[in-house]
């Protein structure tokens, strides 16, 4: 009996170990950045820099790539304030999304950015407030493959940048995307 009671026990602490070391890495990698969106731990802050096919670099953007901003987006917390480098400038149309993850939970409202070149099969002119897509991006899980509807849409110059959040933790590469209107010149 006493035996059995030692394996059982010795099974237990190494179940119990290998919860803990689980939790403990599911914390980390949610505190490193959060957004207004319920899910935004799913959301892959950082990026390979690797751009859609078919977007066009900007010819004469207000932020050149190498150049510092500050962003006043939040599209998760520590990213409004923080000082920004251009890591790349394009030419599109951006728009506001409201999905559906195709993992399942609820919509996702007024997701900012997607581009024009991150939706399955585009047409040549700009969608429309109301008008439905799929979506190629995957800037989150379950974004891939998502039916959404178009919630705005801006011609605007988008850009991918590098920042490290106001509220600490790691550097954020290849963020993708936030708009013109959203960054402001570094002093």
């Amino acid at each position: 009996m006493k035996k059995h009671l030692l394996v059982l026990g010795a099974a237990l602490i190494v179940t119990l170990s290998g919860c803990g070391n689980s939790t403990q890495q599911e914390g980390s990698s949610s505190n490193n950045a959060t957004n207004s969106h319920a899910d935004m731990a799913e959301m892959n802050h950082s990026g390979s820099g690797e751009v859609p096919k078919g977007l066009k670099e900007a010819q004469n953007p207000t932020f050149k790539v190498g150049s510092q901003a500050v962003v006043e987006a939040d599209h998760m917390p520590g990213m409004k304030g923080a000082t920004a480098t251009i890591a790349g400038a394009y030419d599109t149309i951006a728009y506001a999304v409201t999905y559906t993850p195709t993992t399942g939970g609820d919509p996702v409202p007024n997701h900012k950015w997607v581009i024009h070149e991150e939706l399955q099969a585009p047409h040549a002119e700009a969608y429309k407030p109301g008008d439905e897509v799929v979506l190629k991006a995957d800037h989150m899980k379950g974004m891939m493959g998502a039916k959404a509807k178009i919630d705005s849409a801006e011609k605007t110059t988008v850009y991918m940048i590098d920042y490290t959040p106001t509220t600490g933790g790691s550097k954020v590469t290849n963020h993708k995307w936030v708009t013109e209107s959203e960054l402001t010149a570094a002093k």
